[in-house]
């Protein structure tokens, strides 16, 4: 229980790295004052340009990914791991479990008041880490999305609906071996994103939700909502 209790408690402090509010900070600016007000890396795209909001996304990412594939791990070098129902393969709860205390690290973050982003990114590197095929599937149709639509929002969002359903079709089609409670969790996962972006699909409905740009980073002034 020991090792268990420290990995977590590691991979909530890696979750908790603020990499949109402390890019701002090299900026001047507090990204929490400007468009949505949200520090994660949508906001990131909207007000400090794509070359600041591509290096939030990649740090937000690869937090979930070291979590759940590296920190996870030490837990079975310094214990003998947790201990849980047979129905649940232990490796894959310490991996979820750590990649689940890094997306609360992301989303109420101790080194920033608490005040976080809404762990998609983060929660898109533990998802890596548990099963890396179907999450890569989501992340090119991620990226086509917002290269098509300019929406870091709706690329998210739609992203967050077609990461379960490409799991059930690799296990259905070509019999990949994804554990059942990997699926379950990413189903949970993904609705949990849809629901935290409701602001997002109610501008977008609205025709408000600003757009990315790609051409250089704009004048925060012509970014803020």
């Amino acid at each position: 229980m020991v090792s268990l209790g420290l990995v977590l408690l590691l991979s909530y402090l890696i979750g908790s790295i603020p990499s949109s509010l402390w890019t701002g900070r090299l900026k001047g600016v507090d990204i929490r004052q400007h468009g949505s007000g949200n520090a994660g890396a949508t906001n990131t795209f909207r007000v400090l340009g794509w070359k600041a909001g591509l290096f939030v996304l990649l740090a937000d990412f690869f937090k979930g990914f070291l979590c759940t594939a590296i920190i996870s791990q030490i837990a079975w070098q310094i214990g003998s791991g947790p201990v849980t129902p047979e129905i649940w393969d232990a490796d894959s709860f310490l991996r979820i479990s750590c990649g689940l205390m890094a997306v609360v690290g992301h989303m109420f973050p101790v080194f920033a008041s608490f005040e976080g982003g809404k762990g998609a990114a983060t929660a898109a590197g533990m998802l890596y880490g548990i099963e890396p095929l179907s999450i890569s599937i989501t992340l090119v149709i991620f990226v086509s999305v917002i290269a098509i639509f300019k929406y870091v929002s709706l690329g998210t969002i739609v992203a967050a609906f077609i990461y379960p359903l490409s799991q059930q079709l690799l296990v259905w089609i070509l019999g990949w071996p994804i554990d059942p409670s990997v699926q379950i969790f990413s189903a949970i996962v993904a609705a949990g994103i849809i629901v935290k972006h409701h602001a997002n699909i109610r501008r977008l409905f609205n025709g408000t939700e600003s757009k990315v740009t790609f051409c250089g980073d704009e004048s925060i002034r012509d970014k803020t909502e």
